[in-house]
C-alpha cells in the first residue's frame, strides 16, 4: 500500500507552482552551492556549524540542498528546524515547518512527519499549504497500512485523515488522490473481514464466518469483496442447512454480479442440491434483496 511514489507527495509542498518558479531552480541551486561552501567552512571549526550568522533564507536553502543530495533527511531537518528556532513567525519558518514534514515522510519517519504536519495545521490553519500538510498527515498513516493479516487500527486513522483532505480541501490538487486512497483503504478493511471470515469457514465455524461476511455485505458493499462475501454466505448457510438464506444470498449475487465467477460457483452449489438462486424466506438478506433489488425500503 505504500505511496511514496505518489507524485504530489514526491514533488514536495513547493511544487506545482508553474514553470516560472521551476525556471529559477538551477540558478538557485548554484547559489546554494556557495552557501554550502560557507556553511561547510564553518563546520571545520566544530562538529556542527553555528548558523546564527546566516539569514533565514540561507539556512533554508542549505536544508533544501541537503534534501536534494543527501541519502537521509536528518541533516535537512536540522537546518529547517534552525530556521524555526532562529526566525520564528517568519515566512521562512512557515516554509521550513512544512519541509520538515515532507523530509520526515520521505524517510518513512511517519510519527515525526505527522507531528510536523499537525504543528503546521495548528499554527497556520488557513494557509495555502494547509491542504498539503493535511495530505502529508494522511499519507503518514496510509503508507503504514500493512497486509490484511494485521491489525487495521492504522487503516481507520488513514481513512479519517484522508476524509479531512476530501471534506476540508475539496478543490485542492490533493483531493482526487485522497479519494482514490480512501477507496483503497476502505477496500483494505473489507479484505480484513474477508480474511477472518474465510478462517472461520475453513474450520467449520459457520456462524462466526457468517457474521464477518455479513459485515462486508452490509458495511462494505461498494468494495471489490462483496461478490465473494455473498458466495461465502451461500457456502456457510448451505453447510448449516439454511437453504432460504443461501438462495437469497445467491439471488443478490446473481442480480448484482452475474458475470462474477463467484456467482457461477454459488449457482453450481445450489443446483447440485436441487435449489435455485431465488429470494426465499425472511431475514437480513431478504431485507437487502427488497431494498437494493426491488426498491422496497418500507
Amino acid at each position: 500500500m505504500a505511496s511514496l511514489g505518489d507524485a504530489a507527495a514526491q514533488r514536495g509542498p513547493l511544487a506545482g507552482r508553474g514553470a516560472g518558479r521551476r525556471s529559477g531552480k538551477v540558478a538557485r541551486f548554484a547559489g546554494t552551492l556557495i552557501l554550502v561552501a560557507a556553511l561547510t567552512a564553518c563546520g571545520t571549526r566544530s562538529q556542527e556549524p553555528d548558523l546564527e550568522g546566516f539569514s533565514a533564507e540561507e539556512i533554508f536553502r542549505r536544508g533544501e540542498y541537503e534534501l536534494e543530495v543527501g541519502s537521509r533527511a536528518d541533516r535537512a531537518v536540522r537546518y529547517f528546524s534552525e530556521v524555526e528556532r532562529l526566525y520564528p513567525y517568519s515566512q521562512w519558518a512557515k516554509r521550513a515547518l512544512i519541509m520538515q514534514a515532507f523530509a520526515h515522510h520521505r524517510d518513512r519517519e511517519y510519527e515525526e512527519a505527522r507531528a510536523a504536519a499537525q504543528r503546521f495545521l495548528d499554527t497556520y490553519p488557513g494557509d495555502d499549504e494547509a491542504a498539503y500538510a493535511q495530505y502529508l498527515l494522511a499519507l503518514s498513516f496510509y503508507d503504514q497500512i500493512e497486509d490484511v493479516g494485521r491489525d487495521q487500527g492504522i487503516t481507520f486513522q488513514a481513512l479519517r485523515a484522508l476524509r479531512e483532505v476530501i471534506e476540508r480541501y475539496p478543490d485542492s490538487q490533493y483531493a482526487r488522490s485522497s479519494i482514490l486512497k480512501f477507496d483503497l483503504a476502505f477496500d483494505h478493511l473489507a479484505g480484513k473481514e474477508m480474511e477472518i471470515g474465510r478462517y472461520y469457514l475453513r474450520r467449520g465455524h459457520y456462524n462466526a464466518s457468517i457474521n464477518r461476511f455479513r459485515v462486508v455485505v452490509e458495511d462494505f458493499q461498494t468494495t471489490t469483496h462483496t461478490p465473494e462475501a455473498l458466495h461465502r454466505l451461500v457456502e456457510s448457510y448451505l453447510a448449516l442447512g439454511l437453504t432460504d438464506q443461501a438462495q437469497t444470498a445467491a439471488a443478490i449475487l446473481g442480480h448484482n454480479f452475474q458475470s462474477s465467477p463467484f456467482y457461477g460457483d454459488s449457482f453450481r452449489l445450489l443446483t447440485g442440491q436441487g435449489l435455485a438462486p431465488d429470494a426465499a424466506g425472511e431475514g437480513w438478506l431478504r431485507d437487502i434483496y427488497r431494498q437494493t433489488i426491488l426498491g422496497q425500503w418500507l
